[in-house]
């Protein structure tokens, strides 16, 4: 069962982290027009989508992917007081 749970936390982690990639590589120019840019769009722009529905942009600032990272962390740690929890029963 912690197999289960080490899976669940490190994709997430390493989705985390691909999110972070793909808003960084708003601040370089034709980075998001690169293959891996948009390989990288089609995996964390519906995610991302999800967020941007409930969040306007604030000017020019989208807050949405700070959002989206932070819901992923709670995730991380949620899952991580399951596993302990589940492990002290």
């Amino acid at each position: 069962m912690g197999l289960i749970f080490s899976l669940l936390i490190n994709a997430i982690q390493i989705y985390s982290w691909l999110l972070i990639i793909y808003i960084l590589m708003s601040w370089f120019p034709g980075a998001r027009d690169s293959s891996f840019g948009q390989g990288l769009a089609r995996v964390t722009e519906p995610f991302l989508e999800q967020f941007r529905r409930f969040i306007p942009p604030l000017g020019m600032i989208d807050i949405s992917p700070i959002v989206a990272i932070l819901t992923l962390n709670f995730a991380s740690r949620g899952i991580q007081q399951l596993y302990i929890m589940l492990m002290v029963a």
